[in-house]
């Protein structure tokens, strides 16, 4: 029996409840695939984005809805062992990969300030070309229920804002492309266990300034590693907190906050408070 089959099953039976049931969910409560759709699904070759490429392959096997798939890598100028592990995952896993070259790396190892951020912005960029280019008008990405909350916490934070990551969004620079995140409702501790279960080793930090870490479970930028030790705190704290910040981006109270933006244009409770004063007062009479 080919090993891969081990992994599929482990999904759908030793972690049906943990992985299987809230990707399916997430998938259905927001909506993320129709009909006809053809999903380029992006790996970078860490844990996240192989397990939900083994998640869509069974999805595309077994769900009612009809739709296709491309997984999509991008070498972003990895050195050559790290391509060689994707290489490898890739054929272990059963995933028939489609590879593409940039030169991301070199280009933002020449710029001081803000480095990770132009990479991840010419990183979504190229996946959005490549592929539409294949003929994709959806690309899937492998952010989980921890990266949602520790966003969250660091806007708060750090930006001084309330603000959430989107279990879908559509593109702004390429027309009828749309961003989707399944996993979104998975969390990454379940991932770990999966892939501990399963003896996966992946590549982890593939990036040119860090990559000695690279087969760990931990960090991924020294601010979201502040909120992941937060975070972990908080769970030996109280065990529902997690999700409590989690249902808080669903359970928004307009009606208790001070501001908010809406398409880029900033509103103030002062806009309505006398309107709505004056209706509790006509109510009363």
């Amino acid at each position: 029996m080919e090993n891969y089959i081990d992994v599929e099953r482990s999904i759908i039976k030793k972690f049906r409840k943990e992985i299987w049931r809230k990707f399916i969910t997430a998938v259905n409560e927001y909506q993320l695939i129709q009909e006809g759709d053809k999903i380029a699904v992006c790996i970078s070759g860490g844990k996240d984005s192989m397990l939900l490429a083994k998640c869509m392959q069974e999805l595309q096997r077994h769900g009612r809805v009809k739709f296709d798939i491309v997984f999509l890598v991008m070498n972003p100028g990895y050195n050559e062992y790290n391509k060689q592990v994707i290489l490898n995952n890739a054929e272990y896993l059963n995933i028939p990969i489609h590879m593409f070259e940039t030169d991301i790396f070199n280009i933002v190892a020449a710029v001081e300030e803000s480095p990770c951020y132009l990479c991840a912005k010419m990183r979504r960029g190229y996946l959005y070309k490549h592929a539409k280019g294949l003929g994709c008008n959806k690309i899937a990405l492998g952010h989980h229920f921890d990266d949602v909350i520790e966003t969250v916490l660091m806007s708060m934070f750090y930006s001084g804002q309330m603000k959430g990551m989107m279990p879908k969004l559509h593109s702004t620079n390429y027309e009828g492309m749309e961003l989707i995140r399944p996993l979104y409702m998975v969390k990454e501790a379940d991932i770990i266990a999966w892939r501990k279960y399963n003896s996966l080793q992946f590549i982890q930090c593939a990036c040119r300034f860090t990559e000695n870490c690279m087969l760990g479970d931990n960090g991924r930028g020294s601010k979201r590693q502040e909120m992941k030790e937060l975070i972990k705190k908080f769970r030996q704290t109280n065990s529902i907190i997690d999700m409590n910040i989690f249902r808080s981006i669903h359970n928004v109270n307009l009606d208790t906050l001070i501001g908010y933006q809406k398409k880029h244009e900033m509103h103030s409770f002062l806009e309505d408070y006398e309107r709505d004063t004056a209706a509790a007062n006509s109510e009363d009479d």
